[in-house]
């Protein structure tokens, strides 16, 4: 069986009034467009892919963002170019989210591998890479060690 891509993700929010306004914005700046809000959900499809968000069990709603706990380590988004990596950095300084590192180049992963990482308002890790080419599935190609 082969694939064909990720259908979606969707993430779990401390603070869901405050995530929604964060997300929605990314999201539609990324060109996906929002099909479903309201009552404890967003979904926002675009690019082959969709995000949702939800909000946590209200035991859970004080909570931030552990990344090396079970679950989720990062979510990673693929740009169509460096310039949209940088594009997309500029406005999530306006956006005022952390920036964890701003666009670099790290050949370690990929040749030609250049992204940003970020954190949504629970610290939940975004990043955004561009990878020339076909990326890690041209041919001769090989995977970094580790």
């Amino acid at each position: 069986m082969q694939l064909n891509g990720m259908a979606h993700v969707q993430l779990t929010v401390s603070d869901f009034e405050r995530a929604v306004p964060f997300y929605e914005r990314l999201l539609n700046f990324v060109d996906m467009k929002t099909v479903m809000k309201g009552d404890g959900f967003l979904y926002c499809v675009g690019s082959r892919t969709a995000i949702a968000i939800s909000p946590a069990d209200p035991e859970y709603r004080g909570e931030r963002f552990v990344q090396r706990r079970v679950g989720l380590h990062h979510l990673c988004l693929r740009a169509r170019s460096r310039e949209q990596v940088d594009e997309l950095h500029e406005f999530l300084k306006e956006l005022g989210a952390t920036i964890v590192h701003p666009p670099e180049q790290q050949d370690g992963f990929a040749p030609g591998y250049y992204s940003l990482l970020f954190e949504d308002p629970d610290g939940i890790r975004i990043e955004v890479n561009y990878v020339p080419g076909r990326g890690l599935l041209e041919e001769g190609a090989k995977a970094p060690a580790g």
